[in-house]
């Protein structure tokens, strides 16, 4: 068994409740729209309070992965009004994306492997070309900066899994879920609304960031209790 995984870190285990009471204020289900102002920033407090407590052996990607997260908070909070908080949550998470970028950076050289940038430019060239005639003129420089920013932050895990980093599947996996996770917002937003588009968009949301954080090495006493936990289990 992973150790990383032998167990659920009580942040992680508030996060996933947080995020199911913020999921489930939509009109589809408990219709409280309350639940997703208060728990939606909450559970990415618990991914903050998660990674805060890792990483400690690579301190320069730890406090980039941080400031990502923070950033990620305050686009949560802007996004809580989708119309008036667009831009600015857009250019939170575009500082985000920004952050990882460099902490990913401190691990590999940016695409050190060339063709997870390639894969992603015509990705997002292609997410670009569909959705463009339906963003307004206003927003598109800022749209289009985002999408630059996205695209790269998600080749760089990809580049982190070719080059053998540890954790570098789930980094790479939580890369495309983010892009996942913004393609499904992007096309609920300028393109058509899509059936339960809060579950697809935020679960893809928060297990990306889940599963940047998780890129952080544990601490050695959380090291030990999994393994503790996976000799149980054997």
């Amino acid at each position: 068994m992973n150790q990383d995984a032998a167990h659920l870190p009580r942040p992680l285990l508030f996060t996933a409740v947080c995020a199911v009471l913020a999921i489930a204020s939509a009109p589809w289900a408990l219709n409280q729209p309350w639940l997703n102002f208060v728990f939606k920033p909450l559970a990415t407090c618990g991914l903050i309070i998660f990674a805060w407590g890792r990483g400690r052996d690579r301190r320069v990607q730890r406090r980039w992965v941080l400031i990502g997260l923070m950033f990620s908070l305050v686009g949560d909070i802007a996004l809580l009004w989708p119309q008036q908080g667009f831009l600015a949550g857009l250019v939170s998470f575009l500082f985000a994306h920004a952050a990882y970028l460099v902490a990913f950076t401190r691990e590999q050289r940016l695409a050190r492997r060339v063709l997870p940038f390639l894969a992603y430019a015509v990705l997002a060239a292609c997410l670009l070309a569909v959705l463009w005639p339906d963003v307004p003129a206003g927003q598109r420089g800022a749209v289009g900066g985002y999408v630059v920013f996205l695209a790269a932050m998600a080749a760089q895990t990809a580049v982190l899994w070719r080059c053998g980093t540890p954790r570098g599947v789930g980094l790479a996996l939580g890369g495309a879920l983010f892009v996942a996770s913004d393609a499904l917002l992007a096309f609920n937003k300028f393109s058509a609304p899509l059936p339960w588009a809060s579950l697809l968009v935020l679960a893809t949301y928060w297990l990306a960031q889940v599963l940047i954080a998780q890129w952080l090495s544990p601490a050695p006493a959380a090291r030990r209790m999994a393994r503790r936990v996976s000799d149980s289990f054997r």
